[in-house]
C-alpha cells in the first residue's frame, strides 16, 4: 500500500497544496488531475522522494517511505516530463544503462523485450539524437519494463504519443497492476485506466485561497 497523509507542498514562498490525502492498494491506480500549476508534478516528485513535504507523511506498507530514500527509490520508477535519452547512445544502450542503474537484467534479450512492449525494438541500434519526440518517449517508458519496480510514478506519460502508443501504455499499465503493481500518473490525454481513483489536486489548492481570505 502507498499512502499520503495531510501532505503540504510549498515551492519557494508559494503554498501549492495542503491537507492532501491519498491511498492506493496493490494493483491500484491513482490518476492526478487539475489545472496547470495545481501541483500534479510537485506531488509526483514528492512521492518519488525528490521533493520534501513541508508537512505530512508518505507511507509505504505502513512504514515511513522517506525515512530511507535509497530503499524507497528501489521500490519505484519515476518518469518525468523530460525523456532521459542520451543522444550519443543507441536506443538499446540507453535502456541498458537505466536497467543497470536499477540493478536489472542488462542482457540484450531483456532490453529488446522491454523495447518491444512499446513497439520500439526496431529502433535498438538508432542513436538517441535521431529519435522523434514520440520515439524518445517510448524508449524512456521501456526502462520501467526493463528493470521492474512495484510503484510507477508517471508525469504526463502520454506526451508526444500517438493513439497506438497510448494503447501500448494502457496495456503495460494493466499488466503491471495485474501483477500487484501500483501506478500513479498525471495526464490530459484520453488514457483508459480501469477502476482508477481520481484525485483532483485543485481541491487541495483551493484551501490556500480560502485560508488567505480568512
Amino acid at each position: 500500500m502507498f499512502e499520503g497523509k495531510e501532505l503540504t507542498c510549498i515551492r519557494g514562498e508559494r503554498l501549492v497544496f495542503t491537507g492532501l490525502n491519498f491511498s492506493v492498494q496493490a494493483g491500484g491506480a491513482l490518476v492526478l488531475v487539475g489545472p496547470n500549476g495545481a501541483g500534479k508534478s510537485s506531488l509526483l516528485r514528492m512521492m518519488a522522494g525528490l521533493l520534501k513535504p513541508a508537512s505530512g507523511k508518505l507511507l509505504w506498507n505502513d512504514g515511513l517511505a522517506l525515512d530511507d530514500l535509497d530503499e524507497h527509490a528501489e521500490n519505484l520508477h519515476y518518469v518525468g516530463h523530460h525523456d532521459a535519452v542520451k543522444s550519443v547512445l543507441s536506443v538499446l544502450e540507453n535502456v541498458r544503462f537505466w536497467a543497470g542503474v536499477r540493478g536489472g537484467d542488462v542482457s540484450e534479450k531483456n532490453i529488446l523485450s522491454a523495447l518491444d512492449v512499446f513497439d520500439a525494438k526496431h529502433l535498438a541500434d538508432v542513436p538517441g539524437r535521431f529519435l522523434s519526440a514520440g520515439q524518445k518517449r517510448r524508449v524512456n517508458l521501456a526502462r520501467i519494463i526493463a528493470a521492474p519496480a512495484p510503484l510507477w510514478l508517471l508525469d504526463e506519460p502520454t506526451t508526444a504519443l500517438d493513439r497506438a502508443s497510448i494503447a501500448l501504455l494502457d496495456s503495460a499499465i494493466r499488466k503491471h497492476r495485474e501483477g500487484g503493481g501500483i501506478v500513479v500518473l498525471s495526464t490530459h490525454a484520453d488514457i483508459n485506466i480501469e477502476a482508477a481513483t481520481v484525485l483532483d489536486i485543485s481541491d487541495f489548492a483551493l484551501r490556500r485561497e480560502i485560508q488567505g481570505a480568512a
